[in-house]
């Protein structure tokens, strides 16, 4: 049985015509047949010519699956140097692979949504009044709470799967999260100092919405770069 290296079975990446070939537990499959991988991206995530062993562990079908399709060889083992992982994180990762990719992804959705939520009720308070403003400053200090918590389970998965290199998405979003941090922050200050601040349009009330609704592309902004991490967007 053929014995493939990483830059062999990188050529078979089912583009143009050629064989769409994958790496899984050492094993490498031929899935150029299947209509789950047309012109080799499977989900529009997964590319063949890989070693999609780390990534398919936390797919949500078993191993087994890949049994269905002919193993035209192994790869190639090479042992690479690896950042030392504390054991016990190690045991958990091979009880539970979900926990290398996941926590993030999870976690970055109370944030999101809780600071979104904050400029759209300060936006309807201003348009019809109520308890909005109340709402909203509850969503505000929530999302504050659960920025940092979003950071830290990113920074551990910059640091876990990708070596904490500068890649330039990560680096943005890392960026772009302390000043949505640093914004958000301010505005909760500014609100305390001054409670009424939505109450009558002014100078001060204009310039507090219009730093709120900046936090709007922001976020935008760092859901964009991390879907793109997780999610490529496929080129024409």
């Amino acid at each position: 049985m053929k014995t493939f290296t990483k830059d062999v079975l990188a050529e078979f990446d089912g583009q143009e015509g050629r064989p769409a070939y994958i790496a899984r537990g050492g094993k490498v499959f031929d899935v150029s047949k299947s209509k789950l991988w047309p012109g080799g991206l499977h989900m529009k995530r997964h590319h063949a010519g890989q070693d999609l062993s780390t990534a398919l562990a936390a797919a949500p079908h078993d191993a087994g699956v890949l049994e269905r399709y002919p193993q035209v060889g192994v790869l190639e083992k090479v042992v690479e140097a690896e950042r030392p992982v504390p054991r016990v994180l190690a045991l958990l990762l091979s009880r539970y692979p979900a926990l290398r990719r996941h926590p993030h992804p999870i976690m970055v959705h109370f944030p999101i949504v809780f600071l979104l939520a904050a400029v759209f009720f300060d936006l309807l308070y201003r348009a019809v009044g109520g308890s909005f403003a109340t709402t909203a400053l509850h969503c505000l200090v929530a999302g504050i709470f659960f920025t940092p918590l979003g950071m830290l389970t990113g920074f551990y998965a910059w640091w876990l799967n990708y070596q904490a290199k500068p890649i330039r998405p990560v680096t943005l979003k890392i960026r772009f999260s302390f000043l949505l941090l640093g914004i958000s922050v301010g505005l909760l200050f500014w609100r305390t100092a001054v409670p009424g601040i939505l109450n009558t349009l002014r100078v001060e009330s204009v310039l507090f919405v219009l730093i709120e609704l900046f936090l709007v592309p922001l976020i935008t902004a760092i859901g964009w770069l991390g879907a793109g991490l997780t999610l490529p967007v496929e080129k024409t």
